[in-house]
């Protein structure tokens, strides 16, 4: 039986659980105001979902997923989340986090600084460089869309790649958590790059319907990529 706990029920939370329903996933999925502001998701995901508290998500299966602002990483209960793979979804966005100093200054990445919030666990960054509306609409696409992951264990990052390609993309191995760099915002090989028109794109990415991208030209973009000015990041 395959399994996966999604803490944050936000647009990309909601895009993984519907796939890993039709990939034939149980799910459970939590979100920080509880169980009872999810029944419409819930009743939309059908019998396979459930509801539950944020501890339940991550007892639930081996890999939880983490959808939730960095923000809102130091409620999280890191205890119960020491000695497991994580696959984080996250990016720094200064409107709603705040300013961070390790990451303005390029001390550290996204990823590095999320690892340090939460010691003992492996963390896997993955869907963190695509658009919430384009997961669906690319998933399963023809050729294969890929998606970027990266991580400092090997086996960890394997795993996280396992549950990316059920839900129907390819995976492309970025490296470790300090070269995730290369696709994070504002970089070479972040959401512009799965639009199906990059003026269209830039104009109302909603409004885009997005394109396969095949794991050869993603490697491309991530080997050509550029470390973004994080500092004058404002969205």
């Amino acid at each position: 039986m395959k399994r996966i706990g999604i803490i944050g029920s936000g647009a990309i939370g909601a895009a993984i659980a519907r796939l890993a329903v039709a990939a034939d996933y149980d799910v459970l999925i939590a979100n920080s105001r509880g169980p009872e502001s999810l029944t419409e998701l819930i009743a939309e995901l059908g019998p396979r979902a459930r509801a539950g508290e944020v501890r339940d998500a991550i007892e639930f299966s081996d890999i939880p997923v983490l959808a939730v602002p960095l923000v809102a990483y130091p409620e999280l209960p890191a205890d119960a989340l020491v000695g497991r793979t994580i696959l984080s979804t996250g990016n720094y966005y200064p409107s709603r986090d705040g300013r961070i100093a390790q990451l303005d200054s390029l001390e550290t990445t996204t990823a590095e600084y999320e690892q340090g919030l939460l010691p003992g666990t492996r963390i896997v960054k993955a869907f963190n460089n695509i658009v919430a509306h384009h997961i669906p609409r690319l998933a399963a696409s023809q050729p294969r869309t890929a998606l970027p992951t990266a991580g400092d264990d090997a086996d960890a990052k394997q795993a996280v790649a396992t549950i990316v390609e059920d839900l129907g993309f390819d995976t492309v191995d970025a490296g470790t958590l300090a070269e995730s760099w290369t696709f994070e915002p504002e970089s070479g090989a972040y959401t512009a790059i799965y639009a199906a028109s990059q003026e269209g794109f830039s104009e109302d990415f909603l409004a885009d319907q997005g394109a396969p991208l095949a794991a050869d030209r993603l490697r491309e973009l991530l080997a050509a990529s550029h470390r973004p000015d994080v500092a004058a990041r404002q969205f």
